[in-house]
């Protein structure tokens, strides 16, 4: 009797191993099964349907040069959002815990950056006219005034108002880009981070194609508005988004920040695009740099 217990412990222990195995398996969980599911590399597949399904059988694992730091990402053709082959990055660049305090010092950053100081108003002594006093200081009965451009009068000058000034902080420029991995890596983690291959465009410039592009892969209102990021701009895409706003908006790499990684219900990004902002931002990774600003 104990040999068989032990034999039936053996291989409900070798099971579960087996069970634990195939659920970390990379290649079960790069995938998503349908369109209407996370994209992104972190979202597993549901255990009770087989790789063959889902036509996993034509995909082949690329080799990892370092399995212990690399996270694994499946590129994308757009816009049917077929995938194509798999791609390694560094788990500094796309698995980086999340860090509130560090992308609200970003956040705030871009925010003063962006306020343009323009306010200004004139001072007594630049207010246009006579200096010469109002009236007597004495004699009338009335209260004592100088010149017409007191603030006290209407049409005077402005008492400690507003001027022209620059209204932008500073912030290591190490903390601002390990701020912008951190936000990839917010998105990467909750499969809202979909790299596309080179080339993303529409072939009309219209705004119902882009409507029935984002319903053909369920991107709709629910999850909300999606971010584009492309490496140059490209015309169709860019008109169409314009004309259907509901649907997203799409930025280059020269524009987009930080704010916008956050804001949107998900970001889809060109490769070339992915790797030339994890190329600029990973100055922490690499040794002292001047600040950012």
């Amino acid at each position: 009797m104990a040999s068989k217990g032990l034999l039936s412990f053996t291989r409900s222990f070798n099971t579960l191993r087996a069970f634990n195995a195939s659920t970390k398996d990379p290649l079960v969980q790069c995938l998503a099964p349908r369109l209407s599911r996370s994209m992104a590399t972190e979202a597993p597949l549901p255990s009770n349907m087989s790789e063959a399904e889902h036509g996993y059988n034509s995909f082949s694992m690329p080799e990892d040069p370092n399995p212990s730091s690399t996270v694994i990402t499946t590129i994308y053709s757009f816009p049917d959002m077929e995938p194509l082959r798999f791609e390694y990055y560094n788990d500094k660049h796309l698995h980086l815990p999340l860090r509130r305090d560090i992308l609200h010092r970003a956040v705030v950053f871009e925010g003063d950056m962006t306020r343009q100081g323009t306010a200004s108003t004139k001072t007594r002594h630049e207010v246009h006219g006579s200096h010469r006093k109002i009236r007597p200081q004495k004699g009338t009965g009335m209260a004592r005034l100088g010149t017409k451009q007191s603030p006290m009068l209407r049409g005077g000058g402005k008492s400690f108002g507003p001027h022209p000034r620059d209204f932008a902080t500073q912030l290591p420029r190490k903390i601002y880009d390990l701020a912008w991995r951190t936000a990839l890596s917010y998105r990467y983690r909750k499969g809202q981070l979909i790299v596309c291959e080179d080339g993303m465009d529409f072939e009309h410039p219209e705004g119902e194609w882009a409507t029935e592009v984002f319903e053909h892969n369920n991107w709709g209102k629910a999850d909300g508005r999606s971010l584009i990021v492309t490496a140059d701009k490209r015309e169709n895409l860019f008109e169409a988004l314009g004309k259907a706003p509901q649907n997203g908006r799409a930025i280059t790499t020269w524009d987009v920040d930080v704010k916008d990684l956050l804001e949107t219900g998900r970001v889809v990004i060109e490769k070339s695009a992915l790797d030339d902002i994890l190329r600029e931002h990973q100055s922490d990774l690499i040794g002292k740099v001047r600040n950012a600003q």
